[in-house]
């Protein structure tokens, strides 16, 4: 992957905006649905190979506010693998922020709605995670390529 094939808009204001409302726009969609519409990430690499797609509900640590971000992710046995990617932007997403602050947080996969908690995955973990990972997403590589930092994993594990 080459860090100079980066977006040059990646970081902007304005894609924090789109961000911020298609995330609202799939949550609606993906809770009306009962999980039937949004199920599935179809953009960049998961166009041609669609990765399931959960709603992690977590709180914000300003705010106090129940949030809500849609995100593709893997199983590890009992255990659910998000990614912190942000699509390679430079700055770690607020969801994974919320998390560290307040790691109690709940998941849907479809109309299963269920507790967690949240961890950072050691580098151990995270180095036998992120092959998994690629291969469900390809694009994390070239996220990982982009960003000016190590892109989180989290382990969200039944509670």
């Amino acid at each position: 992957m080459d860090p100079n094939n980066k977006p040059k808009q990646l970081n902007s204001p304005v894609v924090t905006k789109i961000m911020k409302y298609a995330g609202k726009a799939h949550v609606w969609a993906y809770r009306r649905s009962g999980g039937k519409i949004g199920a599935n990430w179809r953009v960049g690499a998961g166009f041609k190979k669609p990765v399931p797609t959960l709603l992690l509900e977590h709180i914000g640590r300003k705010s106090g506010k129940r949030l809500v971000s849609p995100l593709v992710y893997i199983h590890d046995g009992d255990d659910v693998i998000v990614v912190a990617s942000q699509g390679g932007r430079d700055t770690d997403p607020q969801w994974y922020r919320n998390l560290v602050a307040n790691p109690e947080a709940h998941i849907e996969i479809g109309s299963e709605r269920r507790p967690v908690r949240a961890v950072t995955a050691t580098p151990e973990q995270r180095a036998r995670l992120w092959p998994k990972l690629v291969e469900a997403y390809a694009d994390f590589d070239t996220y990982q390529s982009w960003a000016d930092r190590e892109i989180p994993v989290i382990i969200l594990a039944p509670r």
